[in-house]
C-alpha cells in the first residue's frame, strides 16, 4: 500500500493485487497482537495513526489500513492470486487467477507470513502442529508444547498459560532470543519462575507422534504430552515465486539480487518492496523501515 500511495503521489497509475484482504498478513496476526513499533512509525501516506495507547494492536492496524485505502482511493484487488508476471516488450503481463494485466512495472512485495519455516522431524507433519497462533481459549486444558524462544512463541505461551493450558516451551538456544519484547519477558520469565510454564532451553524437538513429543536436552531425551504444538520457528519469503519471475537469489541468504537505492531487482522494469528484500533475515525490515521502499521506487520511475 505504501508503494502504491508513493507511486500515485508521484503521477503514476497503480493496482494492488492481493491474494487475500486488505492487508492480509496482518489479518492473520494473533487476535490480541501487540505491534513492536508504535503508531507513528506505522502511519503510511501522511495519514496519522492514532491510537490511545503507543503501541497499536492488530485491530487498531486493520481499522487503520482500510482506512487508507479509503481515503486515497486505492485500486487494490481483494482475492486475486498472481500466478505469473511475463516481461515482454510494453513491461510485463501479470497473469492471475481471475484475468490478466499489462503493466509498464511490476512492484513485488508478498511479504513472508505465508510460508512458515517447518520442522525436519517425523510427524512434523500430523495435523496438531500449527505454525499460526490465533487465539488461546480452544486449548484450555489441553497440554500444549511451544517450539521456538522469539516474539511469537512467548506471546503464544503466555496467552496460552492465562487461558489455561499447560504450556511446554522448547528453545534451542540458551538463553532467551535478544528480539523479544523487553515489556513482555519478565511476563513469561514469571510463568516459568512460577512453573506454570515448563521451559526447556538448549533442547530440541526430535519426534512428534499424536500425543507425545521427544525432546533432546543436550544429549537427553525425554517426552512430554502434547494434544497441540506450535512450531513458531519464523517464516520466510515465497522464493520459488520470486524465481520464476526470473528474479536471482542468493543461496546462503536468500536475498534477492536489487539495488539497494532503487529496489530494481535483476529484471529491469521489476522491483522488489519490504521484508522480501531481507531474505533470511526477516528481523531486519518491518513495516516501519520498509514502507519507505515504495518511495525509492517511485522516485527512481520518475527521474
Amino acid at each position: 500500500m505504501s508503494a502504491a500511495i508513493e507511486c500515485e503521489n508521484k503521477g503514476l497509475t497503480t493496482m494492488i493485487i492481493e491474494k487475500g484482504n486488505v492487508v492480509n498478513s496482518i489479518y492473520n496476526y494473533p487476535t490480541h497482537q501487540t505491534f513492536f513499533s508504535s503508531s507513528l512509525k506505522l502511519s503510511i501516506g501522511d495519514v496519522p495513526f492514532i491510537t490511545a495507547k503507543e503501541r497499536p494492536k492488530r485491530l487498531d492496524a486493520l481499522v487503520y489500513y482500510r482506512t487508507v485505502a479509503q481515503l486515497k482511493n486505492l485500486n487494490i484487488k481483494t482475492f486475486e492470486e498472481v500466478l505469473d508476471v511475463e516481461k515482454n516488450e510494453e513491461g510485463f503481463c501479470v497473469i492471475t487467477t481471475k484475468g490478466e494485466y499489462k503493466s509498464t512495472y511490476v512492484i513485488v512485495a508478498t511479504g513472508y507470513y505465508d510460508n512458515p519455516n517447518t520442522l525436519d522431524v517425523p510427524g512434523a507433519d500430523l495435523p496438531h502442529v500449527h505454525h499460526y497462533f490465533k487465539e488461546a481459549h480452544p486449548y484450555y486444558g489441553l497440554d500444549v508444547v511451544i517450539i521456538g524462544g522469539k516474539n511469537s512463541a512467548i506471546d503464544a505461551g503466555i496467552e496460552l498459560a492465562q487461558a489455561g493450558a499447560n504450556v511446554t516451551a522448547v528453545y534451542r538456544g540458551a538463553d532467551y532470543s535478544p528480539s523479544v519484547k523487553p515489556w513482555v519477558l519478565p511476563s513469561f520469565e514469571s510463568l516459568v519462575r512460577h512453573e506454570v510454564v515448563q521451559m526447556h532451553f538448549e533442547s530440541e524437538v526430535v519426534e512428534i507422534t499424536e500425543n507425545e513429543v521427544l525432546i533432546d536436552k543436550k544429549g537427553e531425551r525425554f517426552s512430554v504430552k502434547a494434544d497441540a504444538i506450535f512450531a513458531m520457528i519464523g517464516y520466510h519469503p515465497d522464493f520459488d515465486f520470486m524465481r520464476k519471475l526470473g528474479i536471482e537469489i542468493d543461496d546462503a541468504t536468500g536475498c534477492p539480487t536489487f539495488d539497494e537505492e532503487t529496489m530494481e531487482t535483476n529484471v529491469p522494469g521489476l522491483f522488489i518492496a519490504g521484508v522480501i528484500a531481507a531474505g533470511n533475515d526477516a528481523n531486519s525490515i518491518f513495516i516501519e523501515n520498509g514502507k519507505f521502499h515504495g518511495c525509492q521506487i517511485a522516485n527512481t520511475l520518475k527521474k
